[in-house]
């Protein structure tokens, strides 16, 4: 396959970024998306020129650090899978590829198509975590629950941080992560000791960063790599709610 790709150069948040154009020829449609990054790279670094900064780490779909915004979408035109789980035969040949870091004022760029994601490390400290004792798993069996709340928590949970959400939306809220955090919590009898605060403190701390207000317009769950329900923003703002009215939180 021969391609352009247009790839977002930025040498930090305080510089004026631009389109860069690339030509790319004999691309393996089996390449990922990301593989097809390494050749590029390889090539910039061969014509001594600085090679492109992207984030990557497991690239099966599990880390959610290869945040791109691919031709006007999060982690490309398929639904349901990261930037590293898609392949080059998603593109036909001789296609103009454009991709793009994050766009969110609580995401600044670090460089290129790097962006910082602290933020949401800073929301799940906020309340994201449970009070429990170190030591030994419990037996698997020691907490009965029941199966439709553990399977929901883990469809909350199979939430990845990547991202996503917040590009796709027209406010940058970070509302469906959020969330899911506090979802996959919230259904289990081990998130119950801060369940009265949880929910407030993480929304005070996603407002604190500067994230957008959340529309329903469903922008998020659609683009999400993991198919996260919006139903966990509903949960959420009764949970939100249900912290408010009980006037518990420390």
């Amino acid at each position: 396959m021969n391609l352009t790709l247009k790839v977002w150069r930025q040498k930090n948040s305080q510089t004026e970024g631009y389109f860069e154009t690339h030509q790319l020829s004999g691309i393996s449609p089996d390449m990922s998306f990301l593989e097809m990054f390494d050749v590029l790279n390889e090539k910039l670094v061969e014509e001594n020129k600085e090679p492109v900064a992207f984030d990557h780490d497991c690239r099966e779909g599990i880390c959610g650090m290869c945040s791109m915004y691919i031709n006007g979408r999060p982690h490309g035109p398929l639904q349901g899978v990261t930037t590293c789980q898609l392949h080059m035969r998603s593109f036909k040949d001789g296609d103009t590829v454009v991709v793009e870091p994050w766009r969110a004022t609580a995401f600044p760029v670090i460089k290129d198509l790097v962006v910082e994601r602290g933020a949401f490390d800073r929301i799940v400290a906020a309340g994201g975590f449970i009070s429990v004792n170190t030591g030994n798993a419990q037996d698997a069996n020691n907490l009965p629950i029941p199966k439709d709340d553990a399977d929901e928590s883990f469809m909350a949970a199979a939430c990845i941080g990547c991202g996503a959400c917040v590009a796709a939306c027209k406010n940058a809220s970070a509302m469906l992560f959020v969330s899911a955090k506090v979802s996959q919590l919230a259904l289990l009898p081990q998130g119950q000791a801060e369940r009265t605060m949880r929910a407030e403190k993480m929304v005070a701390q996603m407002d604190e960063e500067g994230f957008g207000a959340c529309t329903n317009t469903g922008a998020c769950s659609a683009e999400c790599p993991k198919e996260i329900s919006l139903e966990n923003i509903a949960r959420l703002n009764r949970e939100y709610l249900g912290a408010k009215l009980s006037s518990k939180t420390v």
